[in-house]
């Protein structure tokens, strides 16, 4: 298998969601369920005020943070995934969906909370640094972020370990680290912002 050497591309992603409702069986896996129920214990009993969410597909871990924030940005590059989202997540009027390819295009609030679920490792390093770059301005003090990426192999441009790897290095001295857990198939990180 050989790996993209940048980014993939929003063409990517549409063509995936146009070829079948469920690519990745987020919506009927027992993992996917599990794997997204685990991120959102990791999220504990702090209350959230605003919350960024990358790559939110069809919606299926939007749906379970949305009960936990005040207020949820909600972004994916397929506008075919996204229509599924917003009728998946109809209910909850605190919500908000936009086509965006994150971080080349990248909201101008500050969050308290940034999910980065499978997404870091379908970026190339320049996108690394450019989402560190962001985050750097826009995680509030105190803010988390979590990452969640499956460790098995790819043809995307970072591994589940490299895209980890390097946007911590790519954030040193803003972020420290408070969960490091691999769970058999994937790696779940939980950061908080330094003062």
């Amino acid at each position: 298998m050989s790996r993209h050497f940048t980014r993939l591309t929003p063409e990517y992603f549409e063509s995936m969601f146009q070829g079948t409702e469920d690519p990745w069986n987020l919506e009927t896996s027992a993992y996917e369920k599990a794997k997204h129920d685990h991120t959102v214990r990791m999220l504990g009993s702090g209350e959230y005020r605003h919350a960024f969410e990358v790559g939110c597909a069809r919606g299926m871990l939007t749906c379970l943070l949305a009960p936990a924030v005040q207020s949820l940005l909600a972004i994916d590059v397929s506008g075919t995934a996204l229509r599924a989202a917003r009728k998946r997540c109809a209910f909850y009027k605190h919500v908000m969906f936009a086509n965006m390819q994150f971080p080349a295009q990248a909201p101008e609030s500050d969050f308290d909370l940034i999910v980065l679920s499978e997404v870091v490792y379908y970026w190339d390093d320049t996108d690394i640094r450019t989402a560190a770059a962001w985050v750097a301005d826009h995680l509030l003090p105190g803010g988390v972020i979590i990452l969640v990426h499956w460790l098995g192999e790819t043809d995307y441009p970072q591994s589940g370990d490299e895209a980890v790897d390097k946007l911590q290095d790519a954030l040193t001295g803003c972020v420290r680290i408070e969960r490091a857990e691999r769970c058999g198939e994937y790696r779940l990180d939980v950061w908080r912002r330094t003062p």
